[in-house]
């Protein structure tokens, strides 16, 4: 069967077009990370990463980089001409001072209200993992989302009330599956773009609330 919708690689790079040029971006955990390999012809993008790096970009491919210089997720990247190094403490105070334009984090659940849950199922025997997020959903201008659009198991990530464990009530402002961009609107979600390939009701059908067509038929 072939797979529809949007790479991992691809979801990043939908992304990363969309963020403005000049701006400082923290990258969470995971697809997120990706969108440092995806910066957009003509524009520089500052990346930050938690652990005490500004101007963090992607390792050239096959190279093996140093040890010693990991982002977040404790995987191996490069330091782009005039990077800054800083302390764990002063790397908070950029998130929880406003200095960062926009983040983009996983999602294990996102609510129609733009609630995130991205650092616990909850279950007895779940790891917590929450990291920077809930500085991060608080400090940042701008919060979007990169996640798979269900659960490999095809439960929906998108739902009208998370079950999860919130990370933050109100928080996510875009969201960006392998099938479809999605805005959090005062109505609920709605579609900006579906993925090639894939339309507004294949879409809606793997949503676990109403799903608006912004884009029309």
């Amino acid at each position: 069967m072939t797979a529809i919708g949007w790479t991992r690689d691809e979801m990043a790079e939908r992304a990363a077009r969309d963020i403005p040029d000049g701006s400082y971006v923290n990258l969470g955990i995971g697809i997120p990370e990706l969108v440092a390999s995806h910066v957009p012809e003509g524009r520089q993008l500052i990346y930050h990463t938690e652990n005490g790096l500004l101007g963090m970009e992607s390792l050239p491919e096959g190279a093996e980089g140093e040890p010693e210089l990991i982002n977040a997720g404790k995987k191996r990247v490069a330091a782009m001409r005039g990077a800054a190094y800083f302390h764990h403490a002063d790397s908070f105070a950029m998130i929880r001072g406003g200095h960062l334009d926009l983040c983009v984090l996983g999602a294990l659940q996102v609510s129609e209200k733009g609630d995130l849950a991205n650092w616990s199922t909850g279950a007895p025997d779940a790891i917590p993992a929450v990291g920077g997020a809930m500085d991060l959903v608080a400090g940042v201008k701008r919060i979007v989302v990169i996640t798979q659009h269900t659960t490999r198991d095809g439960e929906p990530k998108l739902v009208t009330e998370c079950t999860y464990p919130l990370t933050a009530p109100g928080v996510v402002d875009r969201i960006y599956t392998d099938l479809a961009v999605i805005d959090v609107s005062d109505e609920g979600f709605k579609t900006v773009e579906l993925a090639p390939g894939v339309d507004h009701a294949y879409v809606a059908e793997r949503t676990g609330t109403h799903l608006i067509n912004g884009i029309g038929p």
